[in-house]
């Protein structure tokens, strides 16, 4: 995740945090910024719009209070990919244990 991160611009980096940040202390908050992943309990997904009309997705699941993110992408298709979501399933395995 901090490596997708790392990897972006500045002004994407930022319109990703904003909207994490808008999340984390606006929870509960719905479309069009959050949605629950569909048979993946727990996890949601955190919309982003970046420059140049692009879309990243940021897959993340709340632990005791926190706001965890999981795995980051940008949205190249209609559907997230099982991969993906299959990757962020692990990571939150790891983070609920």
């Amino acid at each position: 995740m901090r490596e997708w991160l790392k990897g972006l611009g500045a002004s994407d980096r930022k319109a990703i945090g904003d909207d994490i940040q808008t999340v984390e202390f606006g929870w509960p908050i719905g479309m069009p910024l959050c949605r629950q992943i569909k048979g993946r309990k727990g996890m949601w997904e955190v919309r982003a719009s970046l420059s140049g009309g692009r879309i990243a997705r940021v897959l993340v699941c709340f632990d005791d209070g926190r706001l965890v993110l999981l795995h980051g992408f940008n949205k190249k298709t209609g559907k997230t990919s099982i991969s993906d979501l299959d990757l962020a399933d692990r990571r939150m395995k790891e983070v609920m244990k």
